[in-house]
């Protein structure tokens, strides 16, 4: 009977909408070099073109039927104009990418880690990109949070893809992009402070996910648990529900996508 029960949850997590291995990885998506470098020179042009010094990006790393209604992207992070080392050791202006990512081997633990534009789009499904250009002072503050000792204290390593962003336990992706730009509008404050603004002001999205299959989730996959919620709705922080909060707060200067066509159209929020 046991071994059925094993079984049946297995099955079950199969069509869990919140799988493990969530499309916030480094690598293992579906795009050739060849796209990601094309994705990431049209990401990168469009940044320039704008001239942003500090960017919030977004790609899908899992395919989109397999998304709880209102997510549409995965995977979340900090494009920031910098020098680019290339393989010869030659520098030229690009866009550097910072990153949580899930370990590969522990996908309920991540990483911080820094890549460039190709690196970020070969853990994609799909060459489709969403962009949250913030105002020129939010921008410059974000700067100063990215380059200093207080972005790696923001991070916890406890991964869970639908982390409660009120809650200090658990945190994912976009998160941990919430949280800087949270330290980058208030400055360095006592976590359980930053938590109780967020609390006050964000809205974060529901995940529109069976309770059955959020269950049987958490059992069998080790980067889902409920534990963070506490009993209550589950919610978590999406790029959508990030760009909601900045459009409304005008912290924002554009939002807008590059389609599968490479053609830029306004951001939908």
């Amino acid at each position: 009977m046991k071994r059925q029960i094993v079984a049946m949850l297995m099955l079950l997590a199969t069509v869990v909408a919140v799988p493990a291995q969530a499309g916030s990885q480094a690598g293992g998506g579906e795009l050739t070099v060849e796209q990601a470098a094309r994705t990431g020179k049209q990401l990168e042009q469009a940044l320039a073109a704008r001239s942003a010094r500090v960017a919030i990006v977004a790609r899908v790393g899992r395919p989109r039927d397999q998304l709880p209604d209102g997510i549409r992207y995965t995977h979340v992070a900090y494009a920031v104009y910098s020098q680019v080392q290339l393989a010869d050791g030659s520098q030229v202006p690009g866009y550097t990418f910072y990153n949580l990512y899930q370990q590969a081997d522990r996908p309920e633990r991540s990483d911080l880690v820094t890549d460039y534009a190709t690196d970020f789009y070969l853990g994609a499904v799909m060459e489709e990109t969403a962009v949250l250009i913030p105002t020129p002072e939010v921008q410059r503050r974000l700067l100063g949070v990215i380059g200093s000792p207080a972005y790696a204290q923001l991070h916890n390593p406890d991964y869970s893809v639908i982390a409660n962003p009120y809650d200090l336990s658990r945190q994912n992706c976009t998160e941990m992009v919430l949280d800087v730009l949270q330290t980058a509008l208030y400055g360095e404050q006592a976590p359980a402070q930053r938590k109780a603004n967020l609390s006050a002001y964000f809205e974060a999205q529901p995940v529109n996910v069976s309770p059955l299959k959020l269950m049987v989730g958490s059992v069998a996959a080790p980067d889902v648990t409920l534990a963070d919620h506490h009993g209550e709705p589950v919610r978590t922080a999406s790029f959508g529900s990030l760009g909601r909060y900045m459009s409304k707060y005008t912290l924002l200067s554009e939002g807008f996508e590059i389609g599968t066509d490479g053609q830029v159209k306004p951001l939908a929020l």
